[in-house]
């Protein structure tokens, strides 16, 4: 475990975070309606209380509870359904992996400018793993993660072995698992060598 975990470190050190390229692809109408309802809750809430909503609804030492609560806030007038996809629920099972990864960037602060850091008032403690199919991959085959779904049950499953490597900022694992699951030229049977 030991050996695992200065690995995680030495991975999660890594310059090349070419993965965080955030890349949205949609229909011009969809990106429209979604701006216009993101400046209508700006407009009605205020940037500050965005970060609060989140600092305000921490609970069990996640912020599962926070982003429901967002989203809840978020969609509260009637928009189209099919806007209501494109933020996560947890309480409805889902990983919500955009949004983890939104809330590692502004919570986490790093020296490669990835994660901005901005929202301080935060712990990095409180974070769970933008898991995805890469990072559930290589987290099932390090043993990680017995859960065959990549959804809220497991995010709770990943976070509780990664707060086993550090419990003070957990999420820093995260480009390592999924790094190593998008790399074609790292071979999974090399990973589980080292184990």
């Amino acid at each position: 475990m030991e050996e695992n975990k200065k690995e995680f470190e030495r991975l999660s050190e890594e310059k090349d975070n070419n993965q965080y390229i955030f890349e949205y692809n949609s229909t011009e109408k969809c990106d429209n309606e979604i701006n216009m309802i993101y400046n209508e809750f700006i407009m009605e809430h205020n940037k500050d209380l965005t970060k609060n909503i989140f600092f305000d609804n921490i609970e069990n030492n996640s912020l599962h509870k926070s982003i429901h609560v967002f989203k809840s806030l978020f969609f509260k007038n009637n928009f189209p359904l099919r806007t209501t996809k494109h933020i996560s629920d947890p309480y409805k099972g889902s990983a919500c992996k955009r949004i983890n990864m939104f809330l590692r960037w502004m919570v986490r602060k790093d020296s490669n400018g990835v994660d901005f850091g901005i929202w301080n008032k935060i712990s990095p403690s409180y974070l769970s793993c933008p898991l995805d199919v890469h990072s559930g991959r290589v987290a099932r085959k390090l043993g990680m993660l017995k859960r065959t779904q990549n959804d809220h049950k497991a995010v709770i499953e990943l976070d509780n072995k990664l707060r086993i490597f550090d419990s003070n900022d957990p999420v820093k694992y995260d480009f390592c698992l999924t790094r190593f699951g998008i790399r074609r030229e790292l071979s999974m049977d090399d990973l589980s060598q080292g184990l």
